[in-house]
């Protein structure tokens, strides 16, 4: 199980969750992307992540509220096809 990171990222990319990660596997594109991504291929669902997040917008899984359970689609999917990633993001909240 992975850590995700849902809508309340959006816009906002703190990335104080970025530099507590053990295994770097939270990624963006700088200047492109409007949240930031976990990749569920590389978390190792320490948590570290999650009290960092200012807009408490990462969730365990397990944890992740119903409103929000596409983005564990979102997250998983930016790391084999972005743009769709991206299509994602946009629906979910247009900018």
């Amino acid at each position: 199980m992975a850590y995700i990171i849902a809508e309340p990222c959006i816009d906002t990319m703190d990335q104080a969750c970025v530099s507590v990660c053990p295994v770097d596997c939270i990624h963006f594109d700088e200047g492109t992307d409007r949240t930031l991504f976990i990749d569920p291929n590389e978390c190792i669902d320490c948590g570290a992540c999650e009290p960092e997040c200012p807009v408490n917008a990462i969730f365990a899984e397990d944890s992740l509220p119903a409103e929000w359970a596409n983005f564990v689609e979102i997250n998983a999917l930016w790391f084999t096809d972005k743009a769709a990633a991206r299509a994602l993001v946009e629906a979910a909240k247009p900018a």
